[in-house]
């Protein structure tokens, strides 16, 4: 069974398309520790399971930006159940490196720009 945590965040950033979101994070605590749970669309995106809150939302960020997610950005807005506002600061979560193409094909494309340099 899932009980809320009491903490939430706000996650913001762009989608695999280039579409800028805002969406809240929710954290779900499990038996074995907490779930990072964000809805996006038709999408529910569930964290794996991690000891804490902080490590939950960084495996969130993770899967994200594994999913062509980019500069994902979060704000704690809900503390113990209690409303913070913009109080908190927000926190910056550098892009993945991209990753490049080799052999033949990387090469060609890199050779007619289409690449990454």
């Amino acid at each position: 069974m899932f009980d809320p945590s009491g903490e939430k965040h706000q996650l913001a950033g762009f989608d695999a398309r280039e579409r800028g979101f805002n969406r809240p994070v929710e954290f779900l605590r499990t038996s074995s520790g907490y779930q990072a749970t964000m809805r996006y669309e038709s999408a529910r995106i569930v964290a794996p399971e991690t000891p804490g809150t902080a490590e939950a939302l960084q495996q969130l960020i993770l899967l994200l930006q594994q999913q062509g997610y980019t500069q994902l950005r979060s704000q704690q807005s809900y503390r113990d159940g209690i409303y913070l506002g913009s109080q908190e600061l927000w926190v910056d979560y550098p892009d993945r490196p991209a990753e490049t193409e080799v052999g033949i094909w990387g090469l060609l494309k890199k050779w007619f720009g289409h690449g990454p340099d």
